[in-house]
């Protein structure tokens, strides 16, 4: 497996690092030589992350919330296979990204959906304002995760794939694409707008490390090596916000018979730790941002 088709290694927390991801490759080696794109990877993924919430609504049976658990552990090896097959082949869009995004989400909805009618027959249909306000949690949580994960391969080691899109950018390639594309690039728009407005990043804080890097180009290595030097302790602790923290919390609420502390945490623990660390990668930017006056 080629180094350039895998994730940076620090932006990968233990779970993906040491089991998931060298899963993927694995199924990646086995797929690069056939017709299978990344998209279909990402829909099979999809699949699964379906079954698996068909398999959580009996979640009193330990066998079917075991059966949920190996659905979502399949969903993210093929969820790890469908980037590194896309970097590896060069078959990666927008459209691709988006709809990886979605299959991911997807996925977990069907989770919540079919834990979620099994709370309310068991206890009262209120119980959906809770499910609805984590799963509103979780994509805030996850979409700021990931932009911060593309955001230090972007500016820590100069990938261009990485790189933060362009709004106006997407809107124009709308234009002559079939409705499907279409569509996924529309909601791609949304959310990255999301992504942007809710992740903390400095708009200031980019454009002067873009002109740092523009007009010091000598210094364009020193530059990326203190940027990682800034940003990586901060960026292990975003790792909280896993997704694979999320399936292991998930399995272990269901097999306690309490799924419902699972939603509350995503609500009542994850979302304030969201804003504690928008509020430490501040801290970081001024850092740097000093730091970076020391060497130019």
């Amino acid at each position: 497996m080629s180094e350039t088709a895998k994730r940076t290694r620090e932006t990968e927390e233990f779970t993906n690092l040491y089991f998931i991801h060298p899963l993927s490759a694995k199924l990646v080696s086995r797929l690069v030589n056939t017709k299978i794109t990344p998209n279909m990877v990402s829909l099979t993924g999809m699949i699964f992350g379906i079954v698996a919430g068909f398999a959580y609504y009996y979640y009193q049976t330990p066998s079917m919330a075991i059966a949920g658990f190996i659905s979502m552990i399949i969903w993210h090896i093929l969820d790890g296979a469908d980037g590194q097959l896309a970097r590896l082949t060069g078959k990666f869009s927008e459209a691709g990204k988006m709809l990886d995004g979605m299959c991911d989400y997807v996925a977990f909805a069907s989770v919540y959906i079919g834990i979620g009618i099994m709370l309310s027959q068991q206890t009262h249909a209120a119980i959906w304002p809770v499910i609805l306000v984590a799963g509103f949690c979780h994509a805030l949580q996850s979409s700021a995760y990931e932009l911060h994960r593309n955001e230090y391969d972007f500016w820590g080691y100069g990938k261009e794939g990485a790189a933060l899109p362009e709004i106006t950018r997407i809107v124009a390639d709308i234009r002559g694409k079939s409705f499907f594309s279409s569509l996924l690039n529309r909601g791609y728009v949304g959310y990255v707008w999301v992504q942007r407005r809710i992740s903390g990043i400095d708009r200031n804080f980019r454009r002067d490390l873009r002109e740092a890097l523009k007009n010091n180009p000598d210094k364009t290595t020193e530059i990326r090596a203190l940027y990682r030097e800034v940003f990586t302790p901060a960026l292990k602790v975003w790792t909280v916000m896993s997704a694979n923290y999320r399936t292991i919390t998930i399995f272990i609420a269901a097999i306690a018979g309490q799924p419902i502390y699972f939603f509350w945490l995503e609500i009542v623990v994850l979302t304030p730790v969201l804003v504690l660390l928008i509020r430490r990668l501040r801290r970081s930017n001024r850092l740097f941002s000093l730091r970076l006056k020391e060497i130019l």
